[in-house]
């Protein structure tokens, strides 16, 4: 498929998967949109943890309450995002990006400072509500870039954040789960959702034109 529209219209919240394996070069492509996603001050404050372990999908089928796609799944992504936006942090950043570019420290300074400001004066839970709608974004390419793939792709909310923190070592990483991807191929004869009419609200619901 190469028409975004139609992509998006044949996807859906996808709830069996055959297990069967997504190809390293779809896979790629759907990680590497995910990397070129916008992110505020471009700080992509977030990591993209990729689970293709049967084992350990396994054990995290629980933590996901029992959602069989995490386990069906050929790949399982796990979006975790920065607990804090720390001066560390915000220094390699826009270190990689003056080498990146070969300018020196001082054509970044300003907005480095205002990165160090406006985060400083926030929480550290508004920290990572912050970072997670970073992470989100790129969640929302991911799932975009996999149907243009012919690859479903189903973004799963529904599980014990702290659970899985503790069990992939997220605090030791300064990282905080904010939402899981199931990626894969849908499961035609047993899915009860394939075959219910994809439904959105009206679309001038949606959509107010100001004027």
């Amino acid at each position: 498929m190469n028409n975004i529209i139609d992509a998006l219209q044949w996807r859906y919240a996808t709830k069996r998967m055959t297990g069967a394996t997504v190809p390293d070069d779809k896979l790629n492509t759907i990680l590497k949109a995910a990397h070129l996603a916008p992110s505020g001050i471009g700080l992509q404050p977030y990591e993209i943890l990729v689970i293709s372990n049967p084992q350990l999908k396994q054990q995290i089928l629980p933590i996901a309450m029992n959602q069989v796609v995490a386990v069906e799944s050929s790949h399982l992504l796990v979006f975790a995002a920065w607990d804090e936006y720390s001066a560390e942090r915000i220094d390699h950043v826009f270190d990689h990006l003056n080498r990146e570019r070969g300018t020196n420290g001082t054509t970044s300074d300003r907005q480095r400072q205002f990165a160090k400001n406006f985060f400083g004066q926030m929480s550290l839970d508004e920290n990572f509500h912050h970072a997670a709608k970073q992470a989100h974004i790129a969640l929302g390419l991911a799932v975009a870039a996999a149907a243009l793939e012919g690859v479903d792709a189903t973004p799963m909310e529904g599980f014990n954040a702290a659970a899985l923190d503790e069990f992939l070592h997220l605090p030791q990483k300064g990282l905080r789960s904010s939402m899981l991807l199931a990626l894969g191929y849908r499961d035609e004869a047993n899915d009860w959702n394939l075959s219910l009419k994809k439904v959105r609200k009206p679309f001038d619901e949606l959509v107010t034109t100001l004027k």
